[in-house]
């Protein structure tokens, strides 16, 4: 399996793992009292504020990614683009949307913004070799 590949993986995991940040903070709370609700994991979400509000937000945005960046990876390896090229523009991508969750999660909106274009313009560019 290439490197890319590895890499979906990765963004297809990436939002899992940013929304357990949010679980996780909640884990010695009661469910009354805001801790994680399996039964009603949607209506938990929903009562967020601050930073675990924003790890919702960014883990919507992770899932909104995938589709762009799974097609660019799979367009260009059926093409038979350079494969260390398409293994670099995906190491760089999974980097920029870790920076990305780092940013909305310290609430840096316009620093957020710029890394997430850096994000599409890393999956147009694998996109762009197919």
């Amino acid at each position: 399996m290439s490197i890319a590949n590895w890499c979906v993986l990765a963004a297809c995991v990436l939002p899992t793992l940013t929304i357990g940040l949010a679980k996780a903070s909640t884990v010695k709370k009661s469910i009354s009292n805001g801790g994680y609700d399996n039964h009603d994991p949607r209506g938990w979400a929903s009562h967020l504020s601050g930073w675990q509000a924003r790890a919702h937000a960014a883990q919507n945005n992770g899932f909104e990614a995938l589709p762009l960046f799974i097609a660019a990876v799979v367009l260009a390896q059926q093409a038979h683009a350079d494969q260390s090229r398409i293994d670099t523009l995906a190491l760089l991508f999974i980097g920029i949307r870790v920076v990305y969750v780092a940013m909305y999660l310290m609430n840096l909106g316009s620093l957020r913004t710029l890394v997430w274009t850096a994000g599409l313009a890393t999956s147009i560019a694998i996109l762009a070799m197919a």
